[in-house]
């Protein structure tokens, strides 16, 4: 009876064994499946699309919305060209592409020029098809730096012809971007910028200055869908006792226009 009993504990070990394995293997294929076809967590590393979105903010992208390229697969693997089940952005949108000239690289701003759209910057106003688009001064950003001292930053609301609405930043007075040559948008391209207008490589600088120029659709991502996270950065990964202190509470969960 001993033997038999042993011999059944065994395979009931087996069992039980097998069972874990093939439960984290089905997990990782479910993982691996909303990662690369439907959803994607990006974080933000700068403060480029301040102040939509801070440094330190987690995200997640919805591959889905724009069809898909070779760019939301896995590594980048090259199985097809173009896009598939294409769905072209919205004015407006906040995107997750691959940098043109680089494209181990991954950039996030709005997309503000379809294809065809001529897009100009006068005197710090955008302009899209030769009307201003409509901005209005709202409260200074205020915050406290590092060091103690208060900066104000001159904000102002922005409408696009679709009706999107948005802050962006006004950090300098006449910056290289504030006041550009007309740009046309080419088929199959859209046109990006920060919100943070003049702390943002964009589309408003080309690719043989350092900048972004003109998207290609391949390279579209996804649309910036919601930050499921944030943290400002004062607490290290070995500093637990900071890490409840460290969490931005009104960013979670943000819904990103």
């Amino acid at each position: 009876m001993t033997v038999v009993r042993d011999k059944e504990m065994k395979q009931s070990g087996r069992s039980s064994f097998m069972e874990t394995v093939r439960t984290v293997v089905y997990a990782v294929l479910i993982a691996l499946v909303i990662r690369s076809f439907l959803f994607e967590p990006f974080n933000i590393p700068s403060g480029s699309m301040r102040p939509t979105l801070e440094v330190g903010d987690y995200l997640f992208v919805s591959k889905f919305s724009y069809g898909y390229s070779r760019y939301s697969l896995p590594l980048g693997l090259d199985l097809f060209e173009g896009r598939i089940m294409e769905s072209a952005p919205e004015r407006g949108d906040v995107a997750v592409f691959r940098k043109p000239n680089d494209t181990s690289v991954d950039y996030i701003k709005r997309i503000i020029g379809l294809p065809g759209d001529q897009i100009q910057m006068i005197d710090g106003v955008l302009h899209i098809n030769g009307t201003a688009v409509p901005r209005v001064k709202v409260e200074d950003y205020v915050e406290t730096m590092p060091s103690g001292s208060v900066r104000r930053t001159e904000q102002y609301r922005e409408t696009l012809p679709n009706g999107v609405t948005y802050i962006t930043f006004n950090e300098v007075t006449n910056s290289r971007t504030d006041n550009t040559g007309i740009y046309t948008v080419p088929a199959g391209h859209y046109f990006a910028m920060g919100d943070n207008r003049d702390n943002s490589s964009d589309s408003r600088i080309p690719v043989g200055e350092g900048g972004v120029g003109f998207v290609p659709a391949e390279n579209l991502i996804g649309r910036a869908d919601v930050i499921f996270f944030s943290s400002d950065g004062t607490a290290g990964l070995f500093e637990p006792w900071k890490w409840f202190s460290a969490i931005r509470y009104d960013r979670l969960l943000q819904v990103i226009r």
